[in-house]
């Protein structure tokens, strides 16, 4: 009876998966180029879906176009199943104005890189299963919060990905967030003709602002309420028979989101009945949950940058850098998505500065080094029999712990 194979040497895979990624380092530069210098549009985020998932194609992956019904979204597959699965997430969307101001040309290229950087260090024959996916911007109804609905990240066993800022972080502090609408009814009068006909709905919605201002001093640490007016009345003589605030709400946790939702719904109920006024709470658009780190994993990648000379750190506590729909991710599936800085911690993202670093020597450095490093982690995952089982319990303990 013939023995089976013995599994590939991790090790001796990591020194493959280097040469690969050197290999394809002017062209992984070239990708995250031609990303960075035709940034925002819709049309221009169809384009880099095409490039991305081209590359892939002409590597050997099994390409799946307008995955979970977004026609921006693909998935890039090889493997032989069976096995463990390994999600690599290719971001490539821009931020209106300031184009690659978020360095998401680096994260398509580094997840470009490490993919075809696994297959080729494993000789096109990866057990299990490899994943490059493709995740469109969220802001227009996209993203990995759909993806994740659509099943896309059922039967994965590690998400993996990496986000340029300013700091050298193992993890991301990202709060769950959400969106409320709040319309407030009155009724319409003329302020002076007959001014206690008036239900005054604008005066409602301010005074709402004026309650959440209040209440905000006891939200826990990571929580906060952030409003705009979006609708305030049609006439200066007209007392305001509606009026509508959108509202952005941020907890350190989901459960902390989902409290704070509550809040924002008792204070406006309070509100309604204080002025006479019937008021409607309704969300809007996706809910992003908290980020999850998988410390198995996030710690086998910060051991594998460190070999290209950047160490990372824990976050500085307290410390929250906004949200993110990879906590959609992280909270059903083993996930990482360390900061690696590409300019100095008195500098800040979505700025002109940061574009123009995302297209810089450092941005280069960072890409390949952080290529590598996923690619690696990937192997871990692939090749080390123990990496799964570890990841997958370090998840559900912290779900059992409400972190």
């Amino acid at each position: 009876m013939s023995r089976a194979p013995e599994p590939p040497d991790p090790e001796a895979v990591y020194e493959r998966v280097g040469r690969e990624v050197a290999a394809r380092a002017d062209r992984l530069w070239e990708v995250s180029l031609a990303l960075h210098g035709a940034p925002e549009t819709a049309f221009e985020e169809r384009e880099a879906a095409r490039l991305l998932s081209g590359e892939l194609e002409r590597e050997g992956f099994r390409v799946e176009r307008g995955v979970a019904g977004l026609p921006t979204a693909f998935t890039g597959r090889t493997g032989t199943g069976g096995g463990p699965c390994v999600a690599l997430l290719l971001e490539y969307d821009a931020l209106p104005l300031l184009g690659h101001a978020c360095g998401h040309n680096l994260i398509a290229g580094a997840g470009l890189g490490a993919a075809l950087a696994v297959r080729g260090a494993l000789g096109g024959e990866v057990p299990g299963s490899l994943l490059a996916v493709g995740t469109p911007a969220e802001e227009r109804g996209g993203g990995k919060a759909v993806e994740v609905e659509a099943g896309l990240f059922d039967g994965v066993d590690a998400a993996l990905m990496f986000h340029p800022g300013v700091h050298d972080w193992v993890h991301a502090p990202l709060t769950a967030s959400a969106r409320v609408l709040v319309a407030f009814h009155g009724r319409a009068a003329h302020p002076t003709g007959n001014p206690t006909e008036g239900i005054d709905a604008l005066g409602a919605l301010i005074q709402l602002f004026n309650t959440l201002g209040v209440v905000e001093r006891r939200f826990p640490s990571g929580s906060h309420v952030q409003g705009i007016i979006t609708d305030g009345g049609r006439a200066t003589n007209i007392v305001p028979e509606y009026a509508e605030g959108a509202f952005g709400l941020r907890g350190a946790t989901t459960a902390a989101l989902e409290e704070l939702v509550e809040e924002v719904r008792t204070c406006a109920a309070g509100v309604a009945r204080a002025t006479g006024t019937r008021v409607e709470v309704t969300r809007d658009g996706a809910r992003y949950e908290h980020f999850r780190d998988n410390e198995v994993l996030s710690g086998r990648f910060a051991g594998h940058l460190e070999r290209a000379g950047i160490r990372l750190s824990e976050p500085v506590p307290g410390v929250y850098l906004g949200s993110s729909d990879i906590g959609n991710v992280s909270t059903r599936v083993p996930a990482i998505h360390p900061f690696v800085a590409i300019m100095g911690p008195d500098a800040s993202d979505h700025t002109p500065e940061f574009a123009e670093a995302a297209a810089g020597p450092r941005g280069r450095e960072v890409m390949l080094a952080a290529a590598q490093a996923l690619a690696c982690t990937a192997v871990d995952v692939l090749l080390r029999p123990d990496v799964p089982g570890d990841a997958w319990a370090c998840l559900r303990s912290k779900a059992e712990a409400g972190l």
